[in-house]
């Protein structure tokens, strides 16, 4: 296997937060890998929108991988017998998937030996998020532990990084940061509740963190919403 540190498996999954960290990673000179998860989703149309993205900002590579968490439930994003919330509640939200970032870090790190990629680029977000536990500092940290110890890579000496460039940045600020790049979020989509045209709802937790964030950038917002 011939490693190369200009390769990166990028998550991407159709969202603003995982575009912007495409076009991140492309500025910072990997060639980019974009791995999208079809996991049983409500919303799957965001698995159109990562394919537009990806074509929009370029990759190497784009995978889709296949992977059924919606025969577990225990999320509202996999189980249409919950609820889709529509106001933001404290707490860790209905809307979280069980170990969710867990397994797809995992899948991830699997590709990343397999090209011989030193880093795996990941949208996580500490400040605008929504109380998902797999989405902390401290988890990425020791996410990053296990990931040098459970791989070959890592027994022989060399670190694969999982990128978190969008950690520590607030939702106007990753969509500044984004539209600097160049990112188009025409093509990106939120939320968890779109119509079957793939319009936003405007009213789930994920869609309200959206409007505040283009609010508060003052940056237009050219989301594509159900009319209410």
């Amino acid at each position: 296997m011939s490693l190369n540190s200009k390769k990166a498996v990028v998550l991407v999954s159709g969202g603003l937060d995982s575009a912007t960290v495409l076009a991140i990673a492309r500025q910072a000179g990997h060639e980019c890998y974009a791995l999208s998860f079809d996991y049983g989703q409500r919303h799957r149309s965001e698995l159109l929108a990562a394919a537009k993205v990806v074509e929009h900002l370029g990759a190497i590579a784009h995978r889709t991988f296949v992977l059924d968490l919606a025969q577990f439930g225990g999320s509202a994003l996999t189980d249409s017998s919950i609820a889709l919330p529509r106001q933001h509640a404290e707490g860790i939200p209905v809307t979280y998937v069980p170990a969710r970032n867990t397994v797809f870090l995992s899948i991830a790190l699997a590709w990343a030996e397999v090209l011989g990629a030193y880093d795996i680029f990941i949208g996580v977000n500490a400040i605008d998020y929504s109380g998902y536990p797999d989405c902390r500092p401290e988890y990425i940290e020791a996410y990053q532990r296990m990931a040098t110890l459970a791989t070959k890579t890592g027994v022989e000496g060399q670190l694969i990084q999982i990128s978190t460039p969008l950690l520590h940045l607030s939702k106007a600020e990753i969509i500044r940061r984004g539209t600097d790049l160049g990112v188009n979020y025409g093509l990106t989509l939120s939320c968890y509740d779109p119509s079957e045209q793939g319009l936003a709802c405007g009213q789930c937790d994920s869609c309200r963190l959206r409007r505040e964030g283009f609010s508060v950038s003052g940056i237009a917002d050219p989301t594509k919403y159900v009319s209410h």
